[in-house]
């Protein structure tokens, strides 16, 4: 596979652009034919996506007799506005989808007799969630990123940013990208958005701080559809540090594990595996009674070998930074986490402009609807981004490559282009719900 770098330019045409390379713009590349010549490109380094950083696991059908649990769980949690058709596909999907992860080599963690080792988390009915360790996120990426480099149709370049689309009558024709000091117009008969969410725009936030919903200002400059874009989804539990850049995730899957949230008096206060944002609200209030910034969340019930063998990258964190989780409690604090909603699609990742597709956080389908259920964003991604792949190996034949002419000149301020992509995305949220904008968002971030 062809990889860019300083000593190669990026060709001026393409038949599919990904942009994005987590765990729904590898999908989608490996799900697209290989005689189609693909480029992807990442903002940062191929790795810095937010599906690298999935700790908790997937959720699967572990059996058909739970489909309509699955189901219900993952309503309730949405509060009853997911598209119920939308998640029935994500469902029965799911184990063909774990058989496809594999087979691309992705290992979960097993038990003594040899069979899958499910874990639950807030708001399951039941243990459904594979897990690598607390990785799977690290563990999938790192997979497919493997079988994606394998693929002499697939070209990767980091270090691109994505400063415009290319649309004309409708149509999608490329995207405008800035790459090694160069605005350079990119063309292809299919372009895939798979840019994750927005937690760069936050001032607490489990994401990179370089996913700051680029496709989305996009989105509202071209008229491009729009779903529940103020739909975001706060995480209860993120390590307490004073001066972190990122803060970093303790999954739900601790608390899944018997892990219990403590008030300054060392009382419990909330049903921990209540959904989301309804933990969220508890540990606000309960941060106000306190007064401080935090709340305590205990597993010391665990054996230590046993935490170590679940949660080895959480514990090694905590101890790095003063805690020890087999022995002390530790403070978290909410933190912005995931979007529900985004670029509106079908169940093929196809948006309202003709030959744009959006994968992953970066697409509304209606699955999560108003709060996702936890581990259910890596099976979405996958899910989606892979019945997107098979539509674009069926129908790009169909599609002509054209080039309109694009004046360059006109992103040659890259900073304050991309200033004013975050201030039309704050807005945007604004304007839909100005109680969030207000309690959580912080345009300075």
């Amino acid at each position: 596979m062809e990889t860019i770098d300083t000593k190669i330019n990026v060709l001026d045409s393409y038949d599919v652009i990904i942009v994005g390379t987590g765990v729904a713009g590898l999908f989608s590349a490996l799900s697209i034919s290989p005689k189609y010549k693909i480029l992807m490109i990442s903002k940062d380094k191929i790795k810095n996506s937010d599906s690298y950083l999935a700790q908790g696991g997937i959720c699967t059908l572990k059996e058909p007799s739970d489909f309509d649990a699955f189901l219900e769980d993952t309503l309730r949690a949405g509060r009853y506005e997911n598209n119920e058709d939308t998640v029935r596909v994500m469902i029965e999907n799911s184990p063909m989808i774990m058989e496809r992860l594999i087979d691309y080599g992705v290992e979960f963690d097993i038990n003594k007799d040899g069979t899958f080792e499910y874990t639950r988390e807030g708001a399951h009915s039941t243990y459904r969630i594979l897990h690598h360790k607390d990785v799977t996120g690290k563990e999938i990426t790192n997979k497919l990123l493997n079988n994606v480099r394998e693929r002499d149709n697939i070209t990767l370049c980091e270090y691109t940013k994505m400063l415009d689309l290319i649309i004309e009558g409708n149509s999608c024709k490329g995207i405008i990208i800035a790459w090694e000091d160069t605005v350079k117009a990119v063309y292809a008969k299919e372009t895939i958005l798979a840019t994750g969410g927005i937690g760069g725009l936050f001032a607490h936030s489990t994401n990179f701080r370089h996913i700051t919903g680029d496709s989305f200002a996009l989105a509202l400059r071209h008229n491009v559809e729009l779903e529940n874009i103020n739909y975001i989804q706060i995480h209860p539990t993120s390590l307490y540090e004073k001066d972190a850049n990122r803060k970093f995730l303790i999954s739900e899957s601790v608390r899944g594990e018997g892990g219990i949230l403590l008030n300054k008096d060392g009382e419990r206060f909330v049903d921990e595996l209540l959904p989301r944002d309804v933990v969220t609200e508890e540990i606000r209030k309960q941060m106000k009674k306190d007064g401080r910034p935090y709340v305590m969340l205990s597993i010391k019930h665990m054996p230590k070998d046993e935490i170590l063998r679940r949660f080895p990258n959480i514990y090694r964190h905590c101890l790095e930074v003063g805690y020890d989780l087999s022995c002390q409690d530790i403070p978290v604090t909410p933190a912005q986490h995931y979007l529900m909603g985004g670029i509106m699609t079908d169940t093929y990742g196809r948006t309202s402009v003709s030959n744009l597709f959006a994968v992953g956080e970066t697409a509304c389908n209606g699955v999560h609807g108003a709060n996702r259920l936890a581990s259910n964003s890596l099976l979405e991604s996958l899910v989606f981004s892979e019945r997107a792949g098979w539509i674009i190996t069926e129908e790009i034949d169909g599609v002509s490559l054209d080039k309109p002419t694009v004046n360059l000149k006109a992103y040659e301020d890259v900073e304050a282009w991309e200033k004013d992509n975050k201030t039309i995305i704050l807005e945007e949220i604004k304007r839909r719900d100005e109680k969030f904008y207000d309690k959580w968002c912080n345009s300075e971030s």
